[in-house]
């Protein structure tokens, strides 16, 4: 009998591995001119939202669609930030970074899906930032796993 394929969530050591992740990448924010302004005033609970947000996408629990109102709700949070694509290239290599540093598994496949998905995010986050962005609707929940595209982009389907 073949062993089920694990999440990314649990490929990548779990819930625990990933606060480590993003605690640490966090940690480093503020110490970053290009970062440190689009996060000043970043309330306590930030990493442990981006955390639960995250666990979700990689086939974790779904607590951040229970408790803080699914993608839609993290779209909202960037609308109107005006996010750049320095800001998102900083952020992309700041992230891989402390991945390294964290000891996320490093074979192929989990980082190809990883680097995938951070991709995908954080373009859609520059997107949704700009003024007049349409924020609108019900975006569904991301559930990403090791290979799987969504289709293309399309603005304002």
């Amino acid at each position: 009998m073949t062993a089920p394929v694990p999440t990314l969530l649990e490929w990548m050591g779990g819930p625990g591995k990933l606060g480590e992740l993003v605690t640490l990448f966090y940690s480093r924010v503020p110490l970053d001119p290009l970062l440190a302004p689009v996060f000043a005033g970043m309330s306590p609970q930030h990493s442990r939202h981006v955390c639960e947000f995250i666990a979700e996408v990689f086939g974790g629990a779904k607590e951040y669609s229970s408790r803080r109102g699914g993608h839609h709700a993290m779209i909202l949070k960037h609308a109107g930030k005006a996010l750049t694509e320095a800001q998102r290239q900083r952020w992309m290599s700041l992230l891989l970074e402390c991945a390294d540093a964290a000891g996320l598994p490093a074979d192929p496949e989990f980082r190809s899906a990883f680097v995938a998905y951070v991709e995908w995010g954080t373009r859609l986050a520059v997107i949704n930032s700009q003024p007049g962005a349409n924020t609108d609707g019900e975006a569904p929940m991301p559930a990403w796993g090791w290979g799987e595209t969504g289709g293309p982009y399309i603005p304002g389907t």
